[in-house]
Order: C-alpha cells, then structure tokens, then sequence
C-alpha cells in the first residue's frame, strides 16, 4: 500500500493568499527592527523591554520600563498593517469547508482586531486597558489560528511536516503566553522581553512559512529547454 494518504491535496493557494500570509511576518519583523534601532539612548533591548514599549513615543515609564521610541509611529503602523494582512491572507485561502473556514476567518478577525488595537493605543499607562486587551487577543489567537491552519494542512494543500510544525509553533506561542503571564504577575520581569517575543514570533513564523509553502511548483521543461 503506498502512503498517498499523507500526501497534500494537489491545491494552488491564491497569489494573494501567499502575499499577504509572507507580507504579515515581514511587516511586523521590518517595523520592529527599524523602531529598535532608532531608540539608541539607552538601547533599546529586545530581552529586557516590552514589545509596546517601542510603541511609545515618550519618554515616559510605566510599568517599571522606561520608554522613548522615536519612531513610535513606525512601529504602530507595522502593528496595524500585519493584522490586516494576516487577515487579508486568510481570507484568500482556499480549499476549507465552510465550518472550518468560518471558524480561521474569526480566529484571524480577532488577531487582526487585537493588533489594530495594539496600534492606536500604545502602551503607555494612560491607555494600558485598551492596548493589554488588544494584545492578549492578538496573542491567543494568532497562536490559535497557527494550530488550526496546520491541522488543516491536507485541505490547504501543504505537507504534513508543515502541518506539525504550525501546530507546535501555535503551542509553543500559548506556552510562552502562560509563562509570560506569570513573570509578568510575579514583578520580576525576569528577560520579559525575550518572553514575550516566545509569544509573538511563533505565529508570525507560522504563517509566513505557511505562506511560503503554498507556492506553485514550478514546471519542469521536459523537452530539456
């Protein structure tokens, strides 16, 4: 018997599903390297600091963090674009049933309402309730989307290798949020800004290499040319 059953349905995901699902990671990463580096006095630490912080223009503290972002506005937007492309992409996915195809359009719409959030109230301490609901909800459902998107991985057309990797980065995304949540309620602050980033860059690479795996193949010329 041969092992057809593990293999992808033969399935083109859309041009526009494939750019977006690579725009999202690519927004966000390029926004915060851009914002990081401009904040040099003192640097801006990608394991010590918050993620918002490089959304606060600033200076202010809160939360025991000081915070100056000069490119604060580079760093919202990138917040604001990536969920909308993360949700733009989803939607031109194809070959999901129609249950399951609602139940990742919400999942995405929650993601990309969280990062929308997240980007028109930074997180100062004026605006922590608006910016901390914002960010949970990116959080859990971005990681949450990742696992439905790899469960489904034969309806999408990728591989199952593929598949099981978007499941366990979606896990690994809801294990750093509990573990974030813990530091973050015990006030130590221990490496907070590298936890949080074990929160956030899982689904992120998710979805790109979602993205980057539903490529076409390419036509092999037979005729040698």
């Amino acid at each position: 018997m041969t092992d057809l059953a593990l293999e992808p349905v033969p399935l083109r995901q859309s041009r526009a599903a494939r750019t977006a699902l690579l725009a999202a990671g690519g927004i966000y990463f390029t926004a915060e390297f851009v914002a990081a580096a401009a904040w040099t006095d003192p640097p801006y630490s990608y394991t010590y600091h918050f993620i918002s912080n490089l959304g606060v223009h600033g200076p202010s503290t809160a939360f025991g963090q000081y915070m100056y972002s000069p490119l604060a506005w580079v760093m919202n937007t990138g917040f604001f674009l990536f969920g909308i492309a993360a949700l733009a992409g989803v939607l031109a996915l194809r070959g999901l049933p129609r249950g399951r195809r609602w139940a990742v359009i919400a999942t995405a719409a929650v993601l990309a309402a969280g990062a929308v959030l997240v980007a028109l109230f930074p997180g100062s301490a004026d605006a922590s309730a608006a910016h901390g609901l914002g960010a949970f909800a990116a959080f859990t459902s971005g990681n949450v989307l990742v696992i439905l998107l790899g469960r489904a991985h034969r309806l999408l057309g990728v591989s199952r290798r593929l598949g099981r990797a978007l499941v366990a980065l979606g896990t690994l995304g809801l294990v750093s949020l509990a573990a974030f949540l813990a530091v973050v309620g015990s006030g130590a602050g221990v490496l907070i800004g590298l936890v949080e980033r074990g929160i956030l860059y899982p689904f992120l690479i998710g979805l790109a290499a979602l993205g980057a795996a539903s490529r076409p193949p390419r036509t092999v010329d037979r005729s040698g040319h």
